[in-house]
């Protein structure tokens, strides 16, 4: 990978929506080689794909928490516990981590009270479970905007 390479994934990070044309003139080339170089950078995996970012309130999910999960720490419950986090959908993002908590969710509804449920009856209940915590997000200070790809 190379500065150019570099700068288009910058570029596309910023607006994934740019037309090849606006693209190839923001990095310094012409459309046919910055195409080749896009697709090359998506068939290698670099590029893993493209969507919109949605407003929170404006789908009825404003309210946010981040859920920390112990979960029983061998292969079948671990995987049977990510299993079915991959299935929910009021998950939008997980991790599993070193050390404790384990998992890590970050989890979006409409309101405390759908929280309430999901923790009761779907968090509590997943497999190997041991400890639910959970912090509600007062308010975004850094949104995700790409990675850093170098110089």
């Amino acid at each position: 990978m190379d500065d150019v390479d570099r700068s288009i994934l910058r570029e596309l990070q910023r607006d994934g929506r740019l037309s090849n044309q606006e693209l190839a003139g923001r990095v310094g080339l012409t459309p046919s080689p910055c195409l080749r170089r896009v697709r090359q950078l998506e068939e290698d995996g670099v590029i893993l794909g493209y969507r919109a970012v949605v407003d929170p309130a404006s789908v009825g999910r404003r309210f946010e928490v981040l859920v920390s999960v112990e979960v029983r720490r061998d292969r079948a419950t671990v995987e049977a516990f990510e299993a079915a986090v991959h299935n929910m959908p009021d998950v939008v993002e997980a991790f599993r981590l070193f050390g404790s908590p384990g998992c890590l969710l970050r989890v979006a509804v409409a309101d405390i009270d759908t929280f309430e449920r999901l923790w009761i009856e779907r968090l509590t209940a997943l497999p190997g479970v041991t400890e639910v915590n959970s912090q509600i997000v007062m308010k975004h200070i850094k949104e995700p905007h790409g990675l850093p790809v170098g110089r």
